[in-house]
């Protein structure tokens, strides 16, 4: 599956959003990527994360223990993907601000690849990561189904991506005339 299927998907399940948007960082795009609206779609989401699987199998050398997602954009692309590979899926989750895995045990020593939704600076993955590398848990891999960073976010492990996209984000007092003309827009749980 090419870069350019994976955003085809986001079209075709209204998930690719044009505007002025004002991102959970602040910063501004003309571009807002609303993977809920793919996820509702079991079909969608399946091609996507059965593509996925197929190249962690590729890239990955070795066994694979666990898929691990976090909580919350990563929980369904991680139990897809994990279905695909034929081994658990688990999830971290904010306890006190910090990802804690609080309803899993995962023996130390164990294999796993963290699966995340969308990929822009990587925070939530490098947090997870710092949680599993407490517990003695190996981090082989991480995977997304898009990258907007375009292979720019160091993650810490290789980072496998289903697609890249560069979206441009931009400071509100640093916006380029033709999006500072359009009334932004907060997205949301019920993105317009």
């Amino acid at each position: 599956m090419t870069s350019d299927d994976v955003l085809a998907i986001f079209r075709e399940a209204g998930a690719y959003l044009e505007g002025h948007f004002i991102l959970t960082s602040g910063l501004r795009s003309p571009v807002f990527l609303q993977k809920a609206r793919v996820f509702m779609h079991p079909p969608l989401t399946e091609r996507l994360c059965r593509a996925l699987a197929e190249r962690i199998r590729a890239d990955v050398p070795g066994r694979i223990d666990y898929v691990v997602g976090p909580a919350i954009g990563g929980l369904i692309p991680a139990y897809e993907t994990s279905r695909h590979l034929k081994v658990p899926a688990v999830w971290v989750e904010r306890e006190g601000g910090v990802f804690k895995l609080r309803r899993f045990d995962v023996p130390r020593g164990s294999r796993v690849v963290v699966v995340e939704d969308i990929v822009t600076t990587g925070l939530s993955i490098r947090e997870t990561i710092a949680c599993l590398e407490e517990l003695g848990i190996e981090v082989a891999a991480a995977a997304c189904i898009i990258d907007r960073s375009a292979g720019k976010a160091d993650v810490g492990v290789p980072l496998i991506a289903l697609a890249e996209h560069a979206v441009p984000a931009y400071p509100a007092n640093a916006l380029p005339s033709e999006l500072a003309a359009i009334p932004p827009v907060k997205p949301g749980s019920r993105t317009p």
